[in-house]
């Protein structure tokens, strides 16, 4: 965010910060990243020049917050700490929303930037400490993989439905686009959610080393330093799982937000260490996650009630998806790889 226009901070926003945190600020920008409506973030300057990002959360779990705590405790590389309260806590309660600050570490993120071997191998060491964390305190509170994703299923069918059945004399421009998008691999969508349904139940009956694992590492998640300094945010999605949840953004064929120089895989599994990833989990893992962002991305794009940026840009992502190199590209592949 470098170079862009200081705003004063609200000045509600910055007493709770000095209530609660201790810190006097003096600016601060509003960010636009994330997809979560509800919340707002802000990167604020302290009078000493600091940077810092400030958050109101008015949704989800203070999950994002507890487990990066956790693994910095634990010396974790690459981890965004967040700053405590006074009186010790990693956000504070106001409005009935959770006020949380953490050090602003870099403006540079994966996929806009320099990304060097050096960076994978620092994205490879992130998960690996992540993924070897003992499981106790906080960490064993986390959802457990269970190979169900039923939420995902029924949610992909929901909107297979609706899509499909979309009127292109009275539907909107961006409903008609995705409608027709959607039809277009509406039989590989049905196709490859059978495929992970009956993958699901194949290893729902197989014992599970379940680790912490972030579960939605993509590069849009990764910021870059100096040196092949990484950071990894965002953990709202952390999870018990097994590591094939994470490695799936890279050893599944490639992660969201692939930079044009693709993915170094062996800077990565250097920094990561020796692996034998389980490909019926990669399948598995990365065909959930592919229906679930073909439905969410596709339900956005039919939304009328979103501003008119929005739904281009989830049809752009939706666009991707489907592409010849796309997630569900992806997936369908990594299904008949495995002959299923």
């Amino acid at each position: 965010m470098t170079g862009d226009p200081i705003v004063p901070v609200d000045d509600r926003i910055a007493s709770w910060v000095a209530a609660d945190f201790g810190l006097t600020l003096v600016s601060a920008v509003p960010v636009g990243f994330g997809a979560d409506p509800t919340a707002r973030l802000w990167r604020a300057t302290t009078g000493d020049g600091a940077a810092w990002a400030v958050k109101l959360s008015g949704g989800g779990s203070p999950t994002g917050l507890l487990v990066p705590a956790r693994l910095a405790g634990r010396g974790v590389p690459g981890i965004v700490a967040p700053r405590r309260t006074r009186d010790g806590r990693v956000y504070a309660l106001r409005d009935g929303r959770r006020l949380s600050v953490a050090p602003w570490v870099s403006d540079e993120r994966a996929p806009a930037g320099d990304l060097r071997p050096a960076h994978w191998r620092g994205y490879g060491a992130v998960l690996a400490a992540t993924h070897a964390t003992p499981v106790t305190g906080e960490l064993a509170d986390l959802p457990r993989e269970d190979h169900t994703h039923t939420a995902v299923g029924a949610a992909t069918r929901r909107t297979d439905q609706r899509l499909r059945g979309v009127d292109d004399r009275t539907a909107d421009g961006w409903t008609r686009r995705v409608a027709a998008r959607w039809r277009a691999v509406a039989a590989d969508v049905a196709t490859l959610l059978d495929q992970v349904d009956r993958l699901g139940a194949r290893l729902r009956a197989r014992p599970a080393d379940l680790v912490v694992c972030h579960g939605d590492p993509h590069l849009g998640n990764l910021l870059l330093g100096p040196d092949g300094q990484v950071w990894l945010i965002d953990w709202d999605d952390a999870v018990l799982a097994p590591r094939e949840r994470d490695l799936m953004f890279v050893l599944g064929g490639g992660p969201a937000f692939a930079p044009p120089s693709g993915v170094d895989e062996a800077a990565f599994l250097a920094g990561y260490g020796p692996v034998r990833p389980d490909p019926l989990r990669l399948a598995y893992h990365l065909g959930v996650r592919a229906l679930d962002d073909m439905w969410s991305w596709a339900a956005d794009v039919a939304d009328p009630a979103l501003p008119e940026a929005d739904r281009v840009r989830a049809l752009s992502i939706v666009d991707g998806l489907v592409s010849p190199v796309g997630l569900l590209s992806l997936a369908r592949r990594a299904m008949r790889d495995l002959g299923r």
